[in-house]
């Protein structure tokens, strides 16, 4: 598996943001005993809809650190629904207005310094979206973990002095994902994630995905931080910060189009 393969599905776990908005049924519903059949498919359910809503509306802050050097964006983002989303760059000034629209199964980049619209496809799919640990088909991918994983309760432990569960998730003969298995470690009170390791067909495990700064947003608790770590060595990372999100707000569906891109 090479290097943006590794990268993909991140959004199977984010997706999965705010970016990528979806009704949230599940925190509406009566916890499942630990022992139950539908416990295992209730907590994913949850984690994947934790940045998700009808529609939302977030500020966020992207820093980025590579080997060669580190970068900060603060970004705008709108959604609606899981197939339409839009992200626009507030600062630095020098890419003020650059944004990434997904509409359907397209995804579009207009670029501010040029006023040009450029469509995401084929090759390009695989390439790192604004330089960060995110590839355009993380954005363009809306999968969830019940539907493409075997999931099972494996373990019981604690982290920072906090009881866990552990899940392993194994993929669906039929699933169409590059990992090979994904370890998720949940709070066991909050059944929050506090941690998720991803594995290659080999059993190496390639990344980690850490939850941090819990908020408390209309009915459910949200990772108010994420932090995406290539597990090579190379130290290098993305973090997500919210600054703000509300969810199910007004977004009218001309808000992704491509006229509306253009005139950001």
């Amino acid at each position: 598996m090479n290097a943006l393969s590794r990268r993909s599905l991140f959004f199977g776990a984010l997706a999965t943001t705010a970016l990528l908005g979806l009704p949230r049924p599940v925190w509406a519903q009566e916890r499942p005993a630990k022992d139950s059949p539908e416990f295992v498919t209730w907590v994913m359910d949850r984690i994947d809809d934790m940045h998700r809503g009808s529609s939302s509306h977030a500020v966020l802050t992207m820093t980025v650190k590579t080997e060669h050097w580190t970068r900060k964006m603060s970004m705008e983002s709108w959604s609606k629904g899981e197939k339409h989303s839009l992200v626009r760059i507030l600062a630095p000034k020098k890419e003020r207005g650059t944004a990434t629209l997904k509409a359907g199964e397209d995804l579009f980049t207009y670029l501010a310094k040029t006023g040009r619209t450029i469509k995401i496809s084929g090759a390009m799919l695989g390439g790192s979206w604004m330089g960060s640990h995110v590839t355009n088909n993380d954005l363009v991918r809306s999968s969830r973990m019940a539907d493409d994983y075997t999931i099972t309760l494996t373990g019981e432990g604690t982290l920072g002095g906090v009881p866990q569960y552990v899940f392993t998730l194994v993929p669906k003969p039929d699933a169409a994902v590059v990992w090979g298995k994904i370890e998720v470690t949940v709070e066991q009170a909050r059944l929050v994630p506090t941690r998720q390791i991803f594995y290659d067909e080999d059993g190496e495990a390639v990344r980690a995905i850490e939850f941090a700064d819990y908020k408390q947003v209309g009915d459910h608790p949200m990772a108010g931080q994420m932090v995406i770590r290539p597990l090579d060595g190379s130290g290098e990372y993305t973090q997500l910060v919210y600054d703000s999100i509300e969810f199910d707000v007004e977004v009218p569906m001309s808000t992704f189009t491509v006229q509306h891109l253009k005139s950001l």
